[in-house]
């Protein structure tokens, strides 16, 4: 069996804090993220960068090429729902690739958000592969969408809307994609499990709503040790 759980899935609505905590487990080192969190190096994939530079390549095509936009509408919406399930396959093949060339000696890290309009957690999970879903847990930050509009706005830096840490959505845009959130759904037929294509993949929830991540502290390394803890037991109990 792994010390480490090689694959950790951390979902949540914008804003919610998924960055502040890759921030943080970053930052610690290999032998406390590994003793106190279960985690090894971390390896981040997230889908935000690929969307951005579908959305710059939309903005070449049209604006330099006077080309169709090839993903997205003026405003930033997509033509098609499947491109959202596009990036999770992307994430699986990169997360396939890297298990491929260096072992699993880390944690990779797969970040996504998803709104019921556009599929939800429940169409996202279906488009992870087998081999993501064999070793991965997964991590949900729960907080409402009112503390998600919040977070969203404040952390908006308009020097930088590419930024992991920093970039924001419209409100508009926010209410649309993420105002109704199913993971509640998703979740239901288990405390511990999701039951996805076969699979049972170990979750647990990490109640975000009074921001534990904007300036962490003592009560996010207890909170977060807590909920790590868990998870890392059922990983163990489902057999890898």
């Amino acid at each position: 069996m792994p010390d480490i759980m090689p694959i950790l899935i951390l979902n949540a609505r914008p804003g919610a804090g998924k960055s502040e905590i890759i921030h943080f487990l970053q930052n610690l080192s290999d032998n406390e993220r590994k003793d106190k969190f279960h985690l090894g190096p971390i390896h981040i994939l997230d889908d935000f960068p690929i969307l951005w530079r579908w959305f710059e390549q939309d903005d070449l095509l049209e604006n330099v090429f006077n080309l169709p936009r090839r993903f997205s509408d003026s405003d930033g919406y997509f033509h098609h729902q499947e491109y959202w399930h596009l990036l999770i396959e992307q994430l699986s093949i990169m997360a396939a690739q890297r298990i491929r060339d260096y072992g699993e000696n880390e944690t990779i890290l797969i970040e996504f958000s998803r709104g019921s309009q556009h599929g939800g957690y429940q169409q996202a999970y279906e488009h992870l592969s087998d081999v993501v879903l064999e070793k991965a847990a997964a991590l949900y930050l729960q907080v409402s969408f009112e503390e998600s509009l919040r977070k969203n706005r404040s952390r908006f830096n308009p020097d930088r809307p590419d930024s992991i840490l920093e970039h924001a959505l419209s409100d508009n845009k926010l209410t649309r994609l993420y105002k109704e959130d199913d993971w509640s759904e998703f979740s239901s037929g288990d405390p511990a499990y999701l039951e996805v294509k076969n699979h049972r993949v170990p979750y647990v929830v990490f109640d975000n709503e009074k921001d534990l991540t904007t300036e962490p502290g003592p009560e996010l390394v207890q909170e977060l040790h807590s909920v790590l803890d868990i998870l890392w037991e059922r990983w163990l109990a489902k057999g890898v």
